[in-house]
């Protein structure tokens, strides 16, 4: 398999790099997060401006057509950067379901302005009491009256979801479950946003006989929802190749300025070891996440889910393993909210919890009775 960049790939990976080094360094993050803004909107305009948040939608919806590897490239660079910003939420999981499961009229009255940066959305599936990473066990009751539709219900961790201007959110109705649109600002839905251990927004929304659009594209929703959070699987697998690769970098120089009886740490061959085997847990987790990114764009939905969930275990368990030695060899420096290691450290935690951990996915590997077949 050619893991090579193309012309075009390889430039959208220097262009999104360079974006990022100049107006997401750590301490502007910091800066969000002490007052409370929760994401750079003067970022996010930038981010529109260079096309990254059409990359995902096709042509005829005024995006550019971009793939998996695309995908992957925007979302390891905003590992890297620690991002605050709501692409994933807004790109990948509600702006995925609306390309898979929306008719044209819906698109039309969306992306364009997802594109622009002028709209952000969210995708509200997780619920209080039920089982972890499923997508059927779905309280969240719709209703259709002689007005419409309305939704009653609670969605938890909704990610970007109090603030976002529309959700995507996932009911049960009488023919089954199906995905709808609520309008954040909508009379019966009410939004509580905190912050979460690694810095994103995250929301309880409540929805109490709230108005509903319904998706009305072919696709069934169930099938909608699980391509969707496949989606975000593979982007969360690069997000955290770029903040391990990041962490190694970070790593690499504190070890060779910081100096121990008059010797550089990096001349200590224990810890040299030790960071070569931190550097070859992202080697592997970058592969993973380069046929990941491959998968959803091609393989079928059994391939896919497959390679998906022996990406997200690996990448799981090489985050912890990462984080944990890097603020050990950092010292009392790697805990401080100060230093950006730990920073990482927290991200790689929450990712490997979002859409099941890596013993989740090792189950699945293990119920499928086989391993996945990487070519």
């Amino acid at each position: 398999m050619n893991f090579d960049l193309n012309d075009d790939q390889r430039l959208l990976a220097d262009s999104v790099g360079r974006l990022l080094a100049e107006r997401a360094n750590f301490e502007t993050r910091s800066a969000l997060l002490r007052d409370g803004r929760g994401w750079n909107r003067a970022l996010w305009r930038d981010m529109a401006e260079l096309g990254l948040l059409g990359l995902g939608f096709s042509a005829e919806d005024g995006g550019l057509d971009g793939g998996g590897v695309e995908t992957m490239i925007v979302a390891e660079a905003l590992g890297r950067a620690l991002s605050l910003e709501p692409w994933l939420a807004t790109t990948v999981l509600a702006g995925g379901a609306l390309r898979r499961g929306a008719d044209a009229e819906q698109r039309a009255a969306r992306i364009p302005a997802i594109i622009a940066g002028e709209r952000t959305m969210a995708l509200a599936h997780a619920e209080p009491g039920a089982p972890r990473h499923t997508l059927d066990a779905i309280g969240t009751v719709a209703r259709e009256g002689a007005a419409g539709w309305t939704l009653t219900g609670t969605k938890i961790a909704v990610l970007h979801g109090g603030d976002a201007d529309e959700l995507v959110v996932s009911a049960r109705t009488d023919a089954g479950t199906r995905l709808f649109l609520v309008d954040g600002a909508a009379a019966g839905v009410s939004r509580d946003s905190v912050t979460g251990y690694d810095g994103i927004p995250v929301a309880t929304v409540r929805f109490d006989a709230a108005a509903a659009e319904p998706l009305a594209g072919d696709a069934a929703s169930g099938d909608v929802l699980a391509a969707v959070i496949d989606d975000a699987v593979a982007a969360l697998c690069a997000e955290a190749v770029g903040a391990m690769a990041e962490i190694i970098d970070l790593t690499s120089e504190y070890l060779k300025t910081r100096q121990q009886f008059g010797t550089p740490l990096a001349a200590f061959q224990a810890l040299q070891h030790r960071l070569v085997d931190m550097l070859i847990q992202v080697e592997l987790s970058r592969s993973m996440a380069v046929h990941a990114a491959l998968s959803v764009d091609s393989a079928p939905a059994a391939e896919r889910a497959l390679n998906l969930s022996a990406a997200k275990a690996q990448i799981g368990r090489a985050g912890r393993m990462v984080g944990q030695n890097a603020v050990q060899l950092h010292g009392a420096i790697g805990f401080t909210a100060e230093y950006k290691v730990g920073h990482l450290f927290k991200r790689l935690t929450a990712i490997d919890a979002l859409f099941g951990d890596a013993d989740h996915h090792l189950g699945r590997i293990a119920a499928a009775g086989r391993l996945p077949e990487l070519s």
